[in-house]
């Protein structure tokens, strides 16, 4: 196997090991998976600075502050201190509580929700520091559980139906930072076709000694006029040497 292909895979099997332990892996466990690579000290530590960006802990869990910004930091805490109103529950309470809601019953519904609300930002910092902010992965576990504590009714078991709500949360902030991660990437992607377009607008606008229409850019440059559009329009027309610029 290639090794720049080994290294990806490798990556995202401590990536993924690590999150099943709670965000936390031990150096042994990242030496181990990395043996078979043979690689320096320097390229090891290069690791272990990716994963702490990713909010993984070395042997010990991150400090919130450590991969948080301030402004998370204090979100965190206040919104954590918020859910210290809800009384915990035994196990033999939510036992109960999952088969009254799997039966119909709306207050164990509620009541449900108020026993996994703690548990939502236990899952959010799992995901936290790719790109989505602590706050809206909260948000969206807590849509994931409401709906959730409705869809009992087809499981067989109180596990059953725990495992389903858990699995429910943690997919729905999984497919926000992948939606968000993909969304970045179609920016990044369109600011380089705008600059790309910017430029050659404004070489073919000064041979010209003019502005010039988006058909002659496309005309020129063998790039569709729908998507020069575009680029004029996201940049808010303000693309110098394309007729219709706002700046002008």
């Amino acid at each position: 196997m290639d090794k720049e292909l080994l290294f990806g895979k490798t990556l995202e099997f401590v990536k993924k090991t690590a999150k099943n332990q709670g965000n936390v892996i031990s150096e042994e466990q990242v030496a181990t998976a990395f043996a078979p690579l043979h690689l320096e000290e320097e390229q090891m530590q290069m690791v272990y600075d990716y994963l702490k960006k990713q909010a993984i802990g070395i042997g010990d869990p991150l400090a919130d502050e450590e991969y948080l910004s301030t402004e998370e930091v204090d979100y965190l805490k206040e919104y954590e201190e918020s859910l210290k109103a809800f009384e915990d529950a035994t196990d033999g309470e939510k036992q109960a509580t999952f088969l009254s809601a799997m039966a119909g019953d709306k207050n164990a519904r509620n009541r449900l929700i108020e026993i996994f609300l703690p548990k939502v930002p236990e899952f959010a910092r799992l995901y936290s520091g790719q790109g989505v902010l602590i706050e809206d992965l909260i948000g969206q576990g807590n849509m994931a559980l409401s709906e959730g504590v409705n869809m009992l009714n087809a499981m067989e078991n109180a596990q059953e139906a725990e495992g389903m709500l858990v699995k429910m949360m943690m997919d729905a902030m999984e497919e926000l930072v992948s939606e968000t991660y993909e969304t970045q990437q179609g920016d990044e992607e369109m600011l380089k076709k705008i600059n790309q377009i910017a430029k050659q607008a404004k070489d073919l606008s000064e041979e010209l000694r003019r502005d010039v229409t988006i058909e002659e850019l496309a005309e020129e440059t063998k790039i569709p006029a729908e998507e020069i559009e575009e680029a004029f329009r996201i940049s808010g027309f303000a693309i110098e040497g394309i007729e219709g610029n706002k700046n002008q």
